[in-house]
């Protein structure tokens, strides 16, 4: 247990304070994952199995996107360039986050994330709105993708846990989620400065070299290799000391799905036992907080990768705005309801 609470310290803090570790993010949390699963004794075959076949869906699935962004660059600029003159930035960007998180659950979280990555690139924002609407679009399609079992590994396994049909989670959850998704497009309208937004166009922008292509996607195949490793090697510690507390402390202590594969932890909470007020904290938890850090979400994972946002970049805005998210919701589920 010492062994997994110092690899839990060491994948939260250390990619803020050594920058090599940041900028190989990738291989740095494989070798913690591979660490983790070994400490815990449950490197065997069928995992290491697993960690193999697990990336490739999502691997494929930015390699094919990074390959028709390539092809269809022209194209895609003129559509969105078309789009967006018919509206003012602001409301651009509003509609993005909230079309996006509401379609993810039809489309995927892994379709969302890519169509969000191809438009932002497609846009000229400064930095600082880049970041912010990205993280915003992120936590809204974490969300979102959860409100059906086809949109996210963590509804697909809940909805099997608890043998329940595909409009469960709609019913459980979307009374707050939906809120949630429109909240963040909101404040995506508060965030992005319409003067740097999707008034014009980045026309000379150099496409991506069928090598950067292959490279990215070859670190989104390692990175979700070490969170699928990461995620069972700290079984173990959540059978231990996590399972079976109250449902308020369940809440917050899964902010530890900012950094661990939030369906595996689902798997290891939900019970069939368990009555839906509870089953909804826990999910509301996991899906709120996989917002917050980079290693929390595929969205993230993918938008990250591919718009070069630092674990720093993506902490100072997304640990704040998850922070408060999880508060509010904490008051809606504990005092109001």
């Amino acid at each position: 247990m010492i062994g997994l609470v110092i690899i839990l310290l060491l994948v939260l803090f250390l990619p803020f304070l050594v920058k090599k570790v940041e900028h190989n993010l990738e291989i740095f949390l494989f070798i913690m994952g591979v660490a983790a699963a070994a400490i815990s004794g449950i490197m065997d075959w069928h995992l290491i199995e697993k960690a193999f076949v697990d990336p490739i869906t999502i691997t494929i699935a930015v390699l094919v996107a990074g390959l028709l962004t390539k092809w269809l660059q022209v194209p895609l600029e003129k559509s969105i360039l078309s789009v967006s003159k018919a509206l003012s930035p602001r409301v651009f960007a509003a509609l993005i986050v909230v079309i996006l998180g509401l379609l993810s659950s039809i489309i995927t979280a892994i379709i969302a994330a890519i169509v969000l990555v191809i438009i932002i690139n497609m846009l000229r924002l400064d930095r600082q709105s880049e970041i912010r609407l990205t993280i915003l679009a992120c936590f809204s399609i974490g969300l979102g993708a959860a409100l059906t079992p086809i949109g996210e590994p963590l509804s697909t396994i809940t909805v099997s846990k608890l043998n329940e049909d595909f409009f469960y989670l709609l019913e459980l959850i979307g009374p707050e989620v939906i809120p949630a998704v429109v909240i963040f497009g909101l404040l995506a309208w508060i965030f992005v400065k319409p003067g740097d937004s999707t008034d014009s166009l980045e026309g000379d922008r150099k496409a991506e070299s069928y090598k950067e292509i292959l490279i990215r996607s070859a670190k989104i195949y390692l990175f979700v290799m070490g969170l699928t490793f990461l995620g069972h090697g700290f079984e173990p510690l959540i059978n231990e000391y996590v399972l079976g507390l109250h449902p308020m402390l369940l809440y917050w202590i899964n902010m530890i799905s900012a950094v661990l594969d939030n369906a595996t932890l689902a798997a290891a909470e939900i019970s069939p036992a368990m009555d839906p007020d509870t089953i909804r904290a826990i999910l509301l938890g996991l899906l709120i907080s996989g917002g917050m850090l980079i290693p929390g979400n595929i969205p993230n994972i993918i938008a990250a990768g591919k718009l070069n946002i630092t674990s720093k970049e993506w902490a100072r805005f997304g640990v704040p705005v998850g922070l408060i998210t999880m508060a509010v919701y904490f008051v809606v589920l504990y005092l109001v309801y």
